[in-house]
């Protein structure tokens, strides 16, 4: 089998450089996100990808089940979960003006919660930080996840 091409790394240097994030500043950065994608992993250890509406309350992100059309109710980040709680979730910011480019990730133990009780805080931060949960809020499950790392990276 012949090798494709030699492709080179092109490298872009940024005025002023590159910094690696701050907890606080990274935590500030991933919450004031609108949108991130939730990385679970299956039991077989297939990745599995979505993105996700969320609200972050100090070293926790809420994520729910809400009313958006989904394919199964039978959803395999929930399954992933209960398999194994380990995820991570990655917001980030891209821009045409690639000096304004920053990216967030949060390491942490994921937790189902599906009782009324345990879901209300969490749906209220949601529909507070999402207009178009005040109509419909979500019905759950919540997932809870403890952010054991935040690691990030801007490019000024």
């Amino acid at each position: 089998m012949m090798a494709g091409p030699v492709v080179e790394r092109a490298v872009f240097p940024v005025e002023g450089g590159s910094v690696q994030l701050s907890d606080d500043d990274a935590r500030q950065r991933f919450g004031g996100a609108r949108v991130a994608s939730l990385a679970t992993m299956s039991p077989e250890g297939q990745p599995h990808i979505v993105p996700i509406t969320f609200a972050v309350d100090g070293d926790v992100i809420y994520t729910a089940v809400d009313f958006k059309p989904k394919s199964t109710p039978r959803l395999r980040r929930l399954s992933n979960i209960h398999a194994n709680p380990r995820v991570a979730v990655l917001a980030d910011h891209y821009d045409e003006d690639w000096p304004a480019l920053w990216w967030v990730r949060a390491d942490g133990m994921a937790a189902i919660l599906d009782s009324p009780a345990e879901m209300t805080a969490p749906t209220e931060l949601l529909t507070g930080r999402y207009p178009q949960y005040r109509d419909n809020p979500p019905a759950g499950p919540v997932i809870a996840i403890r952010v054991a790392a935040w690691t990030g990276w801007s490019a000024t």
